[in-house]
């Protein structure tokens, strides 16, 4: 991907020695972060940079990534720019010999994967992608159910996410980076594929074999990305069907997990479970899938999977992994619409 227009970065730094910054997770973090049209295209509203001195008291705010990156008192950055500044970011803060926790998508090109992994090798870095979905309340269930064999090996995986457009950022349409490739790296693909990729991988626990999709402009023909995306993904014994669309007449979340022995049904935040024909459960399980665009209430435990990596309470490697998996997918993905939807094999790449 190119770098991101060139301009000044808003970034700020927690202080560790004020009273906002004693949790672990948050001390000695530095975030990296833009919501404006690129990274480094503008400097925060008044408001919003008030807005956060109010819940952030211990931030210190700096002129430029090199700047904030130059601190010795920093432990980790938290990348939160949009896709096409992630690369250069993470390589800066790696060479510093830093953490980094990074917003998804990690990165859209693959050789930028290999280089920044072997760099965190080299460095002794973690590099940790945030995953948030996977704490979703019903999408936890469901990893529970399946691995307590509540509906057998798992045979389908359907997947719907249906919006009417994609979110908004703090600068509203005239200026959202989601609709120009060159920053996001597509549509809604690049936006809400990499989620979905790796929840069903974890429901189905297999490498996938191939991928096939389709990639459409169905209603917002004046966009540069694509606003629908279709995709199949084929595995020795399962397949996933998953509907992307910005291009829907309401916002909701559906799925479904068929296995040997019955189905879970996730309607947005209502789980249902089937066995034996009548035999079914039900369980509520709030917020809703589709009820909002950042969900900070799934983050606490992404922050406390990406310290246990850090401090070795947990082996590393597993998030950067799934991460590389993701982006193997949506890259084949992106290359199987561009062949008409034929299949793109996968090799090399683990469950």
């Amino acid at each position: 991907m190119p770098a991101a227009r060139p301009g000044r970065d808003d970034v700020l730094a927690l202080d560790p020695d004020q009273p906002a910054a004693r949790d672990p997770r948050r001390a000695g973090t530095g975030r990296a972060r833009n919501p404006g049209r690129g990274a480094g295209r503008r400097r925060p509203r008044a408001r919003e940079r008030a807005a956060l001195e109010t819940h952030l008291p211990g931030a210190r705010w700096y002129d430029s990534s090199e700047e904030l990156l130059a601190d010795a008192r920093l432990d980790f950055v938290d990348i939160a720019t949009p896709p096409s500044s992630h690369a250069p970011l993470i390589r800066r803060a790696l060479e510093r010999g830093l953490h980094v926790l990074c917003e998804k998508p990690l990165v859209h090109s693959l050789d930028d994967l290999g280089a920044l992994r072997a760099l965190a090798g080299r460095m002794g870095r973690v590099l940790h992608t945030v995953h948030n979905w996977h704490h979703a309340p019903i999408v936890r269930r469901t990893a529970a159910l399946v691995r307590e064999g509540a509906i057998g090996r798992v045979t389908r995986v359907d997947w719907h996410t249906l919006r009417t457009r994609p979110a908004v950022t703090n600068d509203g349409d005239e200026e959202n980076w989601r609709f120009d490739p060159l920053i996001a790296g597509g549509g809604v693909l690049a936006d809400h594929g990499w989620h979905v990729f790796y929840v069903v991988q974890g429901w189905i626990g297999e490498a996938p074999q191939s991928v096939s999709a389709r990639l459409e402009t169905r209603r917002h023909t004046r966009w540069s990305v694509e606003d629908t995306a279709t995709v199949r993904l084929a595995y020795a014994h399962a397949t996933a069907e998953i509907l992307l669309t910005w291009a829907a007449d309401e916002r909701r979340n559906w799925a479904a997990v068929t296995g040997a022995d019955g189905m879970i049904e996730l309607q947005d935040d209502t789980l249902v479970l089937t066995r034996g024909g009548d035999s079914t459960s039900r369980w509520l399980c709030p917020p809703a899938l589709s009820g909002g665009g950042y969900h900070p209430d799934w983050f606490e435990a992404v922050a406390d999977q990406f310290l246990a990596e850090v401090t070795g309470q947990a082996p590393r490697g597993a998030n950067l992994d799934e991460a590389s998996l993701c982006a193997a997918l949506e890259h084949s993905a992106r290359t199987s619409s561009l062949a008409g939807g034929r299949g793109v094999a996968l090799t090399g790449v683990s469950g």
